[in-house]
């Protein structure tokens, strides 16, 4: 039996959602008129509030800004396995120098921030909060045409519909000749711990666990690929990169991996709604040979 494993490894900002273009106008001003400027500006502010003010509240930033990590295991080798339920993180004295003692403590602010981000923000948030937070995705989410809900199906679909969706899964045709299995990788060049709160805003901790989520702030995206590369190897693996950067482009090209170029603007080819993994399907089998029809249609068993 032929089993072959697909990594789908995706940029966040201007691919998986939109922010800063919202925010400086020019997701808008590429509409000619039909969307109004200012208040995506304004949308774009209220979600800066969001992530800053979660950053800070219940995500250690203040503490851990000046230490990005690239990702939330870095530090493991640190964590001596202590139980945190009373742990005081703003007396443990964390700081200057990097010295073994405040790489353990800046372990279990990492272990600390998986565990909050695998429960998620509804049990952080209070009512009222998530009340605002849902409202203005959806608010967000018919600014842009649906971008959000759109991207998130299509995360969806790459994990073959999945119960967990964080897992990766499995498929098979109706011959089951071929077993395909199915992984979600974000890597992002904006900072780790402001990156894993957005996922969780935006909708997308159940899809993307917090281990699989990089940061290439510090380390360039050649060097989270590479990891990944290590991490997923075996001779019947194949990646795929989607983002709408040139760094991920030629990270993707040294690697020679299929790369696919998002772009919000509304004449281009691949933009959210629109892609589909059957679209990654195509620049995979074009990069890796080998793949039909068949195995092309199995990238979107739900027959996108």
């Amino acid at each position: 039996m032929d089993q072959k494993m697909n990594v789908y490894i995706w940029d966040m900002d201007e691919t998986l959602i939109l922010l800063k273009s919202i925010i400086n106008g020019t997701y808008a001003e590429a509409f000619n008129g039909s969307k109004n400027v200012q208040s995506g500006v304004e949308i774009g502010k209220m979600w800066e509030n969001h992530i800053l003010q979660i950053c800070d509240d219940h995500f250690f930033y203040e503490q851990v800004e000046n230490c990005n990590m690239p990702y939330l295991d870095v530090m493991k080798q640190y964590d001596d396995d202590r139980d945190l339920t009373d742990y005081d993180f703003n007396k443990d004295g964390f700081g200057p120098p990097s010295d073994d003692l405040n790489k353990r403590r800046l372990a279990y602010r990492h272990r600390a921030v998986a565990d909050k981000y695998k429960k998620g923000l509804h049990n952080i948030l209070d009512q009222d909060m998530i009340k605002s937070w849902s409202e203005l995705y959806d608010v967000t989410d018919s600014y842009t045409d649906m971008w959000f809900s759109a991207a998130r199906a299509c995360l969806e679909q790459c994990a073959v519909g999945n119960r967990d969706l964080a897992s990766s899964t499995v498929s098979t045709n109706d011959a089951g000749d071929t077993i395909f299995q199915h992984v979600n990788i974000l890597v992002t060049s904006g900072s780790l711990i402001p990156s894993l709160v957005k996922c969780l805003l935006f909708r997308l901790g159940d899809i993307f666990r917090s281990k699989n989520v990089y940061s290439s702030w510090e380390v360039g995206k050649l060097q989270c690929f590479s990891w990944i590369k290590e991490r997923f190897s075996g001779p019947n693996v194949q990646f795929c990169v989607i983002g709408d950067g040139w760094e991920e482009c030629e990270a993707a090209e040294s690697m020679r991996w299929p790369f696919v170029k998002i772009d919000p603007l509304p004449s281009s080819y691949h933009r959210f709604p629109g892609l589909t993994p059957k679209d990654l399907g195509h620049y995979i089998s074009v990069v890796y040979g080998g793949s039909d029809e068949k195995d092309i249609d199995k990238l979107a068993p739900s027959g996108n």
